[in-house]
């Protein structure tokens, strides 16, 4: 596959995948589409066979601005504009919103925008800051999703830890009324208070939660497992990751003062699947590592259950 990221722009300090434009301040939304790049609409044209007969129940989404088919869509999907998502998170957030990072990937197919909140929370002496990350799709393949993603500012850990308590995204398909929908996100999503909230007091639980160098070894050998048949390659290089992952819970000189407990493994394990180095580096690997920043990190919630489990 071609280089993920097409367009995009970033604030002061240079991202995930090293790619587009640097401006010194989050700008606002219409500075954001711009500098994006993603400042073009998609229509829907029909599709013809080889005979020039029209294909029935299907569209073309294409970008008007240099006319690259995106997907192919039944007649019932419904486009969300771009210059419509950024309005959405401006109208959700209010005043005080400024976009982080915003940009094309797949040649346009897929969308997104970080926008950092306005406000800045302080949970267990950390300082904690909120981002709203916002993806969709033009090509049929995915919903429009949103999600909350409070981010550790002292190392840029995320920590979307997938609480019972409390929602932390929202999705919607690209069919029916897509107005209703978005307003219907808009009554709902407003959920940062309430997430964070709820994040505070499992932060609190977790920091309470004493656990034993003994546990600690379990849950990195359930975290990284090595299967039965496994090479002795394979052996060494998962051996490898999980010194890395233990280092990040014993030697992190942020985490020194935390004391052993569970709060301190996630931190560990976060900082180890947001900023390790794969033992394969795929072409695409950290715009995975972004996807998984919206979707949820499967390592980060395992730990999670483990700990609540233990």
């Amino acid at each position: 596959m071609a280089a993920e990221v097409e367009t995009m722009f970033y604030t002061r300090e240079k991202p995930w995948h090293g790619l587009g434009t640097r401006v010194e301040e989050a700008p606002s939304s219409k500075e954001a589409l711009e500098l994006a790049g993603l400042d073009w609409t998609v229509v829907q044209v029909p599709i013809y066979t080889g005979t020039k007969d029209v294909i029935s129940g299907y569209r073309a989404n294409v970008r008007d601005s240099d006319r690259r088919v995106l997907g192919v869509v039944t007649d019932r999907y419904k486009i969300v504009q771009n210059r419509q998502a950024f309005a959405f998170t401006d109208a959700l957030l209010g005043a005080g919103v400024r976009y982080e990072t915003a940009g094309s990937l797949q040649e346009g197919r897929r969308v997104w925008l970080l926008a950092r909140l306005p406000r800045e929370y302080i949970i267990s002496g950390e300082r904690i800051s909120p981002y709203l990350v916002f993806s969709n799709s033009h090509d049929g393949s995915g919903a429009v999703k949103v999600a909350l993603t409070p981010v550790r500012v002292v190392c840029n850990n995320t920590l979307n830890l997938a609480l019972d308590t409390a929602k932390r995204s929202w999705s919607m398909i690209h069919t029916g009324n897509v107005s209703d929908k978005i307003q219907e996100a808009k009554d709902t999503l407003f959920m940062a208070e309430e997430y964070m909230d709820s994040l505070g007091k499992e932060f609190e639980r977790l920091r309470k939660q004493k656990i034993t160098d003994q546990q600690v070894k379990e849950f990195i050998e359930l975290l990284l497992p090595i299967e039965k048949d496994a090479t002795a390659g394979q052996v060494k290089n998962i051996t490898k990751l999980r010194r890395d992952m233990q280092g990040r819970y014993y030697d992190a000189p942020d985490l020194k003062g935390v004391g052993g407990n569970a709060y301190r493994f996630i931190n560990a394990v976060s900082d180890f699947a947001t900023h390790a180095e794969p033992l394969r580096r795929t072409a695409n690997y950290k715009e995975n590592l972004f996807v998984r920043t919206m979707d949820g990190n499967p390592m980060i919630d395992k730990a999670y259950q483990l700990v609540c489990a233990a």
